[in-house]
């Protein structure tokens, strides 16, 4: 498989797709600096999908950047469904931690979600994302107590598109950080121009797992989308639902507030 080459944020790993860091911006929370110009540390984790077409040059780049814990959000028969084994990479240790056990990966089910992205793309996402909020947080706060613990150790992060799972995690810790959401949202958003040369082999892995008659592609193209609308709406739900980022924190995983602080001091600088 090819790898193609983006400007930054995107990084080069050979065989690992979407593969990007995720860090330097601006920020506004309030950390008791001096100062109040105020950002994200050039680079706090990367985020990818799934990395088992890594190749032997890929695992010399990752381990390059310092990755030392990766951190796999799909669920087991995900990974079954779609014969995407887990590398072995010396001196790098693998955790999984499933949003979801299950993701209803069966052929009725692929085919029932991809008829709902066809009929309203993004009513359909914030409820995904949403879904995602509401028993993602024990995987998640796996990844912050990383960040908690060893904050000059930058993970790596992934689903199977590095797209949903990775993407929620991501906007959840940039607003909990203090990023702005027209950031977040351009954030988000790049994970269009990290997929796009890949959308084939994309579509044609999801071909394969459900029934020969359904010919409904477009809702496959809606699903495989990451707009800006779709952050937009998604970060008004996290404030209606959880009145904020530490809102959800502190309901969703046992971190405290605390900890909450803890996380803003080991990734926010001054400029």
């Amino acid at each position: 498989m090819a790898t193609h080459t983006f400007p930054p944020p995107f990084i080069s790993i050979d065989g690992l797709i979407n593969a990007r860091s995720v860090g330097g911006f601006a920020s506004t929370v309030s950390t008791q600096r001096d100062g109040s110009n105020l950002v994200l540390k050039p680079t706090i984790l990367f985020r990818s999908a799934d990395p088992s077409r890594i190749t032997p040059r890929g695992k010399e780049q990752l381990l390059a950047l310092g990755i030392r814990r990766v951190f796999d959000f799909r669920a087991d028969d995900e990974i079954v469904s779609y014969k995407s084994t887990t590398p072995i990479i010396r001196g790098v240790e693998f955790f999984r931690a499933p949003v979801s056990e299950s993701r209803a990966f069966d052929p009725v089910s692929l085919a029932v979600r991809m008829k709902e992205f066809g009929e309203n793309e993004l009513e359909t996402f914030v409820t995904l994302y949403h879904e995602i909020l509401e028993i993602g947080g024990p995987a998640f706060e796996m990844v912050l107590r990383h960040m908690l613990e060893r904050p000059d150790e930058p993970c790596l992060i992934h689903c199977t598109a590095g797209k949903d799972r990775t993407g929620i995690f991501t906007a959840i810790l940039l607003m909990l950080l203090g990023v702005n959401d027209e950031e977040i949202t351009k954030e988000y958003a790049l994970t269009a121009v990290g997929l796009e040369p890949y959308l084939p082999l994309l579509i044609e892995r999801f071909k394969q797992q459900v029934p020969a008659d359904v010919d409904n592609w477009e809702g496959a193209m809606k699903m495989a989308s990451s707009r800006p609308a779709t952050m937009v709406a998604t970060l008004k739900m996290v404030r209606e639902k959880y009145g904020t980022a530490e809102g959800w924190v502190t309901s969703h995983t046992t971190l405290t507030k605390g900890d909450v602080f803890a996380l803003r001091r080991n990734f926010v600088v001054e400029a």
